[in-house]
């Protein structure tokens, strides 16, 4: 089965190992006329991979916009920069203050009064045993991970301090501190930003339940806003891997690291 987005292009990602996606791929080859239409630019079936894994993908010269699977722990929530932007409730894309009203940097976009609406764009120290990185988490990725919409979370924030004015920068809350120190599988995108070296934060489409499936036909592009490059590049970058931390978050892993292969040594000697 293929789910569309309602984005303008989306990418369906497909189990080759089951009969519905042969049956596609047959039919694909024996229609050129369609299949030429189609760009084949992505790797189109996810990955689970560590953390130095996705590093080493991302230095390969054949390297494509890829997704993949990564389960990795939060350290921290990034706080140097805003966790969420505000949004043009239209298109999704970044806005700006104009003298009267906001204004949305899309200029496709065909919102003459633009709704401003808070999005998830936020940042997070994670790791795995092999590696340490920054993720930057997108709109429903968020709500996967709080559990709550960023407009939610920033309207309780103003209704419990009334005094504050509406240009008031939300401060890191507690809904997203509490992530702090859990495991998540992430889906995560290689974006071409990755690949020519602009930015090593790399970017989360989605956040998997415990219970979901590996092997399943998946829109990834469908689970985040629109989001324009402009939004993207107010997030910055933070130093690569091995750097990404204070040093008191690298003992961290490293304590967890040791750990995790003494658990290992008195298994295979009790086993």
């Amino acid at each position: 089965t293929l789910a569309l987005a309602s984005m303008a292009s989306s990418r369906v990602f497909m189990d080759t190992d089951v009969q519905p996606t042969k049956d596609y791929l047959a039919w694909l080859s024996s229609n050129l006329d369609i299949a030429n239409k189609i760009t084949a630019e992505v790797v189109t079936k996810r990955e689970p991979v560590t953390l130095e894994e996705l590093y080493s993908y991302i230095k390969q010269e054949t390297a494509k916009v890829a997704w993949f699977e990564c389960t990795t722990t939060i350290d921290d929530i990034v706080q140097s920069s805003s966790w969420y932007y505000i949004s043009c409730g239209g298109c999704n894309s970044n806005t700006i203050k104009g003298s009267t009203s906001l204004i949305c940097n899309n200029k496709k976009c065909v919102k003459r009064e633009v709704t401003g609406v808070p999005q998830y764009l936020t940042k997070i120290a994670v790791y795995d045993k092999s590696e340490q990185a920054v993720f930057v988490i997108l709109g429903d990725a968020g709500k996967e991970l709080t559990g709550k919409h960023a407009s939610e979370l920033v309207a309780k924030y103003f209704e419990s301090n009334e005094e504050l004015g509406a240009n008031h920068l939300v401060p890191v809350l507690q809904a997203l501190l509490d992530t702090i120190g859990h495991t998540h599988k992430f889906i995560v995108k290689i974006s071409d930003h990755n690949l020519t070296g602009k930015t090593q934060t790399i970017t989360v489409t989605k956040i998997l339940p415990p219970e979901a499936p590996l092997a399943i036909a998946h829109l990834e592009e469908g689970t985040t806003p629109a989001v324009s490059d402009d939004v993207l590049k107010g997030v910055g970058d933070e130093p690569g891997p091995s750097t990404s931390f204070e040093h008191s978050a690298g003992d961290r892993v490293r304590k967890s690291s040791e750990s995790f292969e003494s658990l290992e040594a008195k298994r295979s000697k009790s086993g």
